[in-house]
């Protein structure tokens, strides 16, 4: 590996070769205790979740064994031995001993199983009678169940219970701890009697020794009312807990402090009758079984400390080589930055810088292109390929719905309403973009070249509960509705005809710009769809009215592709129409009268040398040619006269700024309010005209003036700065400095102007 000592003298790459030693050094001082640590705690993870595990399946089998005794329970009561009549009727009472023998012996966590039934004096077990008062006085003598408590437990429970472990003396002498199971027969409101399962704590608890024999701790047993059932230790635990603040954890691992020792605890618990197992281990079992890790831990510092710099030397050279060539490509660049600015900076700095610079540049030039490729669209129609679906996407518009038509809205001020640029500029701005997501509606807004006049895209979903014309009118009453709530300009609407696909959507434009024209008719604030002025009668025989209509606008438009189309649409109706030669000469001379009258118009007087031609036609396939190559010619006229208005209106606006530019409130919003233009439409047309952005354009007026004046006269810099319209000197300096790379004193010096009493010294201070 070649190293090249220069690299050396950049701040960037001697930063990039300390993070890589960095990254290389600081794992030796953190490995350790991350990697001890996250091995803790995988273990700990691993133990809980083990932990979890295995009280979920103790769980299972208390819930199955305990369903078990309730299933007994449940066939007791329905066992036709074991009915008050059978157990009470002496000839019978052996079978019942023996019924009840039999549902013992198949459960073998019963220690002994009773039945008894209200009212009676004795309780039936598989041993035979006895006396209630001899089997709690005598035979089972517990130390926290009087025998009163005993009587109103089998009397009168409605669902089945289970007594914590208490200590019994069986039949005088035998010590033991048992559990007692309470289950009413049957088990409802209507309880004739109860089942009682006594069971021995050992056999009770030694369910979940095969699953917990790894198990270093203790396990409770806690029923729904968070008493203690059972509980059973493994291995040394001493450890005195909280058993009432144990019962009231939430199902999980908690890690909880008992004395100085901290302990994980393990909760889960049962939907089948709410019971709570819990388990508790001390913590400190885990890290005993980590201390293997260490020595991987020093083999992997060795390694890192023998090859760490190496490689740190090796990726820094190779991360730095394509930002240095791209730093190359950027000081070639270096007009976009003030190189005095960055002085001192990083490579980082100069591109981040210059993307930034470009970064800005673009966002001016989006809404151009924006609304240059929406005009576009309006006057050719889509382009059907896959790079005008890029651009759609880039230029972030959606027209992916089903239908798509156009709508132009012209607007004027209400009666005794002064002029205002900023309501306009509202409504351009409002009517950009409007989407409607619940009905799959999107609006994109152009605005056009005449003055207070805007066109719509409206794209949307085909809503089969209405009518194609219904929905449309449904669209354009939201649209008319919100403009009307945000502003008091009258609007008129022009709406063309749907079409499925965008490549039509000139004709769309064109429809609409016809229906506009009949706000002169309709009045205005007058609402008017193309479709409703080119209703045909049933018998026709002359040129439809809205054809004529769509070809005349088409020619306005300077559209040639749609007055192209709509001739053809013309002259194929022609051919199928069975009318005599004089009326279907009448009828062409019509369109000819037609065309000749729109370019009269419009001002095209030339168009009047093609007129001898044209009446000279053999065949309609002749005039069709004819006409078509006249509407090119008038549409191509009329590109030119609009851009000559354009050019003249923005020649205006130039030499407006140029006389006015030393104005200190001069603003765009002042220049659209004196050429009843809107703010949006101006900014737009400048920066075409100049190549600036208006900001731009006047503050290069103002620099030029302030290096005539300073150059040519002996005023004071801040009068100078003043003259021309900036009333904060400081920052024109600033900026006078970045442009020129000079002060405008020392701007002045270098000239050879020289300022008495230092004024212009003190003025850049």
């Amino acid at each position: 590996m070649r190293l090249r000592w220069d690299l050396f003298k950049s701040k960037l790459f001697i930063r990039y070769l300390l993070s890589y030693l960095s990254i290389s050094l600081i794992p030796l001082i953190v490995l350790t205790s991350v990697i001890y640590n996250n091995s803790v705690t995988a273990l700990r993870e691993e133990i809980e979740l083990a932990n979890i595990n295995q009280l979920k399946q103790s769980r299972n089998i208390m819930d199955t064994r305990m369903s078990e005794l309730y299933d007994i329970a449940s066939r007791i009561t329905y066992d036709e031995q074991l009915t008050p009549y059978m157990v009470h009727d002496p000839y019978y009472a052996m079978e019942a001993t023996n019924a009840l023998r039999k549902y013992k012996a198949s459960n073998s966590i019963i220690s002994e199983l009773f039945l008894y039934y209200h009212g009676d004096n004795g309780v039936y077990s598989s041993r035979g009678v006895t006396d209630v008062q001899t089997l709690l006085g005598q035979v089972y003598r517990f130390s926290n169940w009087s025998l009163e408590q005993f009587k109103q437990d089998i009397n009168e429970i409605k669902q089945p219970i289970i007594r914590p472990v208490d200590q019994v003396v069986i039949n005088g002498f035998d010590t033991s701890s048992m559990l007692v199971y309470l289950v009413p027969i049957p088990p409802n409101d209507s309880a004739q009697g109860t089942v009682m399962f006594f069971m021995e704590e050992k056999v009770f608890s030694s369910l979940m020794d095969p699953i917990l024999k790894q198990f270093q701790g203790k396990v409770y047993i806690f029923d729904n009312e968070e008493m203690l059932i059972a509980s059973r230790s493994h291995g040394n635990s001493d450890e005195k807990m909280d058993l009432h603040e144990l019962a009231k954890l939430s199902e999980g691992t908690h890690n909880i402090k008992i004395g100085h020792e901290s302990h994980s605890v393990v909760v889960v618990k049962s939907e089948t009758n709410g019971w709570t197992y819990v388990a508790s281990m001390p913590s400190d079992q885990f890290f005993d079984r980590v201390q293997h890790i260490k020595m991987y831990i020093w083999v992997a510092a060795t390694l890192i400390i023998l090859g760490g710099a190496m490689l740190a030397v090796y990726v820094a050279k190779r991360q730095y080589h394509p930002i240095h060539d791209l730093f190359q490509f950027v000081k070639k660049k270096n007009d976009l930055l003030d190189a005095e600015q960055m002085k001192g900076k990083t490579e980082f700095d100069w591109i981040k810088n210059t993307l930034s610079v470009y970064s800005d540049r673009v966002d001016i030039q989006e809404p151009y292109v924006r609304n240059q490729y929406l005009m576009t669209l309006l006057r050719r129609g889509a382009p059907n390929d896959e790079e005008a679906d890029q651009l759609f996407e880039m230029l972030g518009l959606h027209i992916d719905g089903t239908h798509v038509f156009v709508a132009m809205i012209a607007w004027e001020e209400a009666p005794d309403q002064p002029y205002s640029v900023q309501e306009r500029e509202y409504m351009i701005q409002m009517l950009t973009e409007v989407e409607m997501p619940e009905r799959r509606i999107h609006i994109y807004g152009v605005e056009l070249a005449k003055r207070d006049q805007m066109a719509l895209i409206i794209n949307m979903e085909r809503d089969e509960a209405l009518t194609l014309q219904g929905q449309m009118e449904q669209v354009i009453h939201d649209v008319h509705n919100m403009i009307r709530e945000n502003s008091s300009l009258v609007l008129s609407i022009g709406v063309g005809s749907s079409y499925t696909t965008l490549e039509r959507i000139n004709q769309s434009y064109i429809e609409a710009a016809t229906a506009l024209e009949y706000r002169m008719i309709h009045g205005k604030g007058s609402v008017t769809f193309f479709d409703s002025i080119s209703v045909r009668p049933e018998h026709n025989f002359w040129i439809p009215k809205d054809t004529l209509l769509k070809l005349t606008q088409s020619l306005k438009q300077g559209n040639a592709k749609v007055a192209i189309d709509t001739l053809r649409t013309m002259f194929e109706e022609l051919k199928v129409q069975q009318v005599s030669i004089a009326l279907l000469r009448s009828m062409s001379f019509d369109m000819i009268n037609t065309v000749m009258r729109t370019a009269s118009d419009l001002g095209i007087q030339d168009a009047a040398q093609y007129l001898p031609e044209i009446s000279q036609y053999e065949s309609l396939e002749e005039l069709e040619l004819k006409l078509g190559e006249l509407s090119v010619f008038i549409c191509n006229q009329m590109e030119k006269i609009e851009e000559t208005e354009q050019r003249t209106l923005l020649d205006e606006v130039i030499l407006y700024i140029d006389k006015h530019y030393a104005e200190y409130s001069l603003s765009l919003e002042q220049l659209a309010e004196e050429f009843r233009v809107s703010v949006s439409y101006l900014s737009r047309s400048i920066k075409e005209k100049t190549g600036e952005t208006f900001s731009q354009y006047v503050w290069h007026l103002r620099m030029n003036e302030v290096i005539r004046l300073i150059t040519t006269t002996d005023q004071p810099l801040k009068d100078i700065i003043t003259q021309v319209g900036y009333h904060d000197a400081p920052n024109f300096i600033r900026k006078f400095k970045k442009e020129m790379g000079v002060t405008p004193g020392q701007y002045r010096k270098n000239v050879g102007m020289n300022v008495e009493d230092g004024e212009d010294s003190d003025n850049e201070d």
